[in-house]
């Protein structure tokens, strides 16, 4: 058995015990150590036996043990707002299933998952859709992030699998970053680059619109206009080839398509001239870059969601799959194109079949396959045909076509384009079923009958990362009231619908098992994924289950790297260069309109269900911000620290405003992560439309959003503090983010400040026991005490002045107020002189941007190594290490002027 502790919790007394899991977040797959004290205290640390990240964690790992509370926990299944038993529940489902697919057949039904699902719930969900409900209609948000990729590397590579392994990053000579903030959204991947960089020179290319962090340690970067990345890879393809740079034994022993794929890329851009003036670029960068890549034989292409999530992510993909295949740049130490994943599970959900046009185990919809499937499963009706794709699966559920749903851990409302069609779609589906460990989540609200999962620190089983490592997550906590892992609710359902005699699973361990018996069920080497040499493991041997990377074929190791034999996936063992033409943005541009991008913060994860649990992790990012190029902002009135509205074909929303020559000239920047739990108006699933699709993968175009911003000037701001989480109610902007002992929630409105009692559930202004009102200034503050105790306190003001949050919040991590604090509370201000953190910049070690500033001027410090011997800053992660350069370079100018 795994040297950890038992599930349920063990002894409330005895040593403390320590179990290596995976961790919950992005798609490096970091192993954690979770150390679990005699008392139930969890504290994590990195897994340095980990092939992902040798002992590193990011600040999102680093505050994993800070999100293990029961806040917002769903606890036991409901039927409407009722609490029923795990019996009634399951019985609901399965009949309300059977019932809609007799009348309606089996396309009237859908399954929507997640990258955030284990393996183990991924295989049985899948099995039951497309094997014996008879439908394909199962898609995952994993369409969202990486659907261009699965397509470019299957036309490209026979497989969808990345070639190379981390080690790559730290072997190469050049690595080019595109379209990934690798700094922020895969931070430990970041940080092997930079001590690579630091040990042995690694040169950094970062092609993106915008100046991310990545950018700090960059030797050159590339600020091209989104959408124009295929135009820049065809002309390089272009000079490779034209400057003898044609690794020509690769190509005649192992490419097909070279002749057609170099013809298009000379059509679509002829010279360096004409690539420079389409993508906005200096032609001499783009010069220098074609030179650099052309003489640098280990060159690996990290590329992400910059390149994946647009209405020709597929063509870009292959675009840089070309260059490779071109130069036989790929299978070798140190050079490769590596696709680095959004979630810890989206490739394990591929693997298993989870998106609606595959079948399972890295097959399709032939007749062979189907027939295949179908042997192994021994079921009746296997899907012979792809299902709905994400924006096509809500669609027919808005239009009746598909009359059940059932969502599993991820949150559509918020995260699809056009959430605002999601919302109707859902409000009109006659069955929403939802799994989830949150009770109140935006697509939750839609819910006819929810199921108690099991949440990160409960559930048990399997995770495969970006660089095709499987890893085993487990528990080591008991799980939340009646919560149940996910593979168990849909074996549990099966068995209602008439399937036990497929379904009779009782551990993770038994579907892991079978998963592996099927990915080798009559392979022979010609499908990529292979772990058949699992398929015999003992219910020991997978309780202590090493990472291990797949392929891991019977009778042999596992596999790192793919492809340096030569020999690919495709039917004639030969890889694919594709014909690819730089197309334009499929939507209409009106004059004046800013081009909107979205996408991930540093220390913040999805719909913040889970990040958004903690209070150090929201404190860098408070609040919904919408960064704005300078020239930008001054033509339109936009001021920073200000209020904007931006305005799409699809909806509305309000954010707060940054300028920042970081951000290109006409485009904007905004966060995913808002939900109508935390903002009362940026939902960004609201602003992007879901008419520009990748006509192959079906991956909407996230990043190309026309959007006219405009400044909301309010007639008045507050803020709330308070114990328990609110929801206002005035109609105009508010955001809400955990602190210590609490919530803050940041508003502003026009008109007269509304009532409080209509205003702020929960709160009523008769039970205050202090009040100040302004009527001349337009003032009020206001506090509710329990005894000693603050539960919550209001400051209101017409002119914007506000104090300090910071003394304030730490009121609430009190249970008594002390006589100067209680003297103190409505001044906003502590009695004598305290130190505001301020927004906090080094989520690792709280420090705020104030302390950082008093440090530099009052200690003489000039560099991150010494704010980081001062204040430890910088010294864990290493992800706030740009912005503490950026605080230094500031405070200097100051100095100098």
């Amino acid at each position: 058995m795994f040297d950890g502790p038992d599930p349920s919790g063990g002894s409330s007394s005895g040593p403390k015990r320590e179990v290596k899991t995976t961790c919950p977040y992005c798609g490096v797959g970091c192993g954690v150590i979770a150390t679990v004290a005699a008392d139930g205290a969890v504290a994590v640390r990195g897994d340095s036996d980990h092939p992902a990240n040798r002992g590193r964690l990011c600040s999102k790992g680093s505050a994993l043990a800070d999100t293990l509370v029961p806040d917002g926990r769903l606890l036991h299944p409901e039927i409407g707002d009722r609490r029923v038993s795990w019996d009634e529940a399951l019985d609901e489902v399965a009949r309300r299933f059977s019932d809609t697919i007799a009348k309606h057949g089996p396309d009237s039904v859908a399954f929507y998952v997640s990258g955030q699902l284990l393996t183990e719930d991924y295989y049985v969900a899948n099995k039951l859709m497309k094997g014996f409900i008879g439908s394909a209609n199962i898609d995952t948000n994993s369409r969202l992030c990486m659907a261009s990729s699965v397509v470019g590397h299957k036309r490209g590579l026979g497989a969808d699998a990345v070639p190379g392994t981390y080690e790559d990053f730290e072997c190469a000579d050049l690595v080019v970053l595109v379209g990934s903030n690798l700094a922020w959204c895969h931070p430990v991947l970041n940080q092997r680059l930079l001590a690579a960089r630091a040990e042995r020179g690694t040169r950094i290319v970062v092609v993106d619109p915008r100046r991310t962090d990545c950018v700090d340690a960059a030797d050159h970067h590339l600020a091209l206009k989104a959408g124009t990345d295929a135009l820049l890879f065809n002309g390089l393809l272009a000079y490779l080839d034209s400057n003898g740079h044609r690794d020509a034994g690769f190509v005649a022993a192992h490419a097909e398509g070279v002749e057609e794929a170099l013809a298009a890329a000379r059509a679509d851009a002829p010279d360096i001239a004409t690539v420079a003036r389409r993508c906005g670029l200096e032609a001499a960068k783009v010069a220098a870059f074609y030179a650099e890549f052309a003489a640098t034989d280990r060159v690996v292409t990290v590329y992400s969601q910059g390149v994946n999530q647009s209405s020709q992510g597929s063509d870009t993909v292959n675009a840089i799959l070309n260059l490779h295949f071109l130069t036989g740049r790929i299978g070798h130490p140190g050079c490769g194109p590596f696709s680095v994943t959004g979630q810890p599970n989206a490739m394990g959900g591929r693997e298993v079949g989870g998106l609606a046009n595959q079948l399972a185990a890295h097959m399709g919809f032939t007749a062979e396959e189907v027939d295949r499937v179908g042997r192994f499963w021994n079921a009746p009706r296997v899907a012979a045909k792809p299902g709905l794709k994400a924006v096509d699966l809500f669609r027919a559920i808005e239009a009746g076509t598909v009359k059940a749903v059932w969502i599993m851990a991820t949150n559509p409302a918020v995260s699809m384009p056009d959430a605002g069609r999601v919302r109707r779609a859902l409000e009109r589906c006659g069955t929403v079923v939802v799994s989830d460990c949150i009770r109140d989540t935006d697509t939750g609200r839609f819910a006819h009958i929810r199921l108690p999962a099991k949440g990160w620190s409960e559930k048990d089983g399997t995770v495969t990362n970006s660089d095709r490592t499987i890893s085993r997550q487990r528990a080591f906590k008991a799980e939340a009231g009646e919560a149940q892992a996910d593979w168990w609710i849909v074996t549990q359902v099966a068995r209602r619908m008439g399937f036990a005699d497929a379904f009779p699973y009782e551990s993770a361990a038994e579907l892991f098992r079978e998963h592996a018996a099927l990915s080798a069920f009559e392979n022979g080497g010609t499908r990529a994924f292979d772990i058949g040499a699992l398929s015999g493991l003992d219910d020991a041997g997978y309780d202590a289950l090493a990472p291990f990377p797949w392929p891991w074929r019977t009778g042999s190791e596992p596999q790192k790297r793919l492809f340096g034999d030569g020999r690919f996936f495709n039917n004639d063992g030969r890889a694919r260069m594709l014909a690819v033409t730089a197309k334009p943005l499929p939507r209409s541009v009106p004059d004046g309109a800013l081009l909107l991008n979205t996408g991930r913060l540093r220390d913040q994860w999805h719909t913040m269900t889970r990040t958004g649990l903690s209070a150090r992790l929201s404190a860098h990012a408070p609040e919904p911000r919408l960064d704005v190029n300078p020239a930008d902002a001054a033509a339109r009135g936009l001021v920073d620290g200000g209020l904007a509205r931006i305005t799409t074909v699809a909806g509305e929303a309000l954010a707060r405003v940054r300028v920042t020559d970081a951000q290109g000239e006409g485009t904007v920047f905004l966060p995913m992560h808002w939900t109508e739990r935390f903002t009362g108006d940026c939902v960004i699933g609201r602003l992007v439309d879901d008419e520009a699709v990748d006509p192959l993968s079906g991956q909407p175009d996230l990043k190309r959003m026309p959007a006219t911003v405009l400044p909301w000037r309010p007639g008045w701001t507050a803020f709330l503090l308070v114990r328990h989480a609110v929801e206002p109610g005035h109609g105009g902007y508010w955001a809400r983010r955990a602190v210590a002992g609490g919530h803050l929630v940041e508003m502003a409105g026009t008109g007269a400040i509304p009532a409080v009692e209509s205003w702020l559930p929960g709160l009523d202004p008769a039970e205050a026991v202090v009040e100040f009102r302004d009527e001349a200034r337009g003032g009020l503050r206001m506090a509710w005490m329990k005894g000693d105790r603050l539960e919550a306190c209001l400051f209101v003001a017409a002119d914007g002045r506000l104090p300090p949050r910071g003394w304030l919040a730490g009121l609430l991590e009190t249970d008594s107020l002390e006589d100067g604090a209680r003297a103190g509370l409505l001044a906003g201000r502590a009695p004598g002189v305290t130190a505001d953190e301020g927004r906090i910049v080094c989520a690792c070690f709280s420090v705020g941007i104030n302390r950082l500033a008093s440090a530099i001027r009052d200690r003489r410090l000039t560099s991150v190594a010494e704010i980081g011997a001062a204040l430890k800053a910088g010294t864990n992660c290493g992800s706030c290490v740009p912005e503490l350069k950026e605080v230094l370079r500031h405070a200097h100018q100051r100095e100098v002027a």
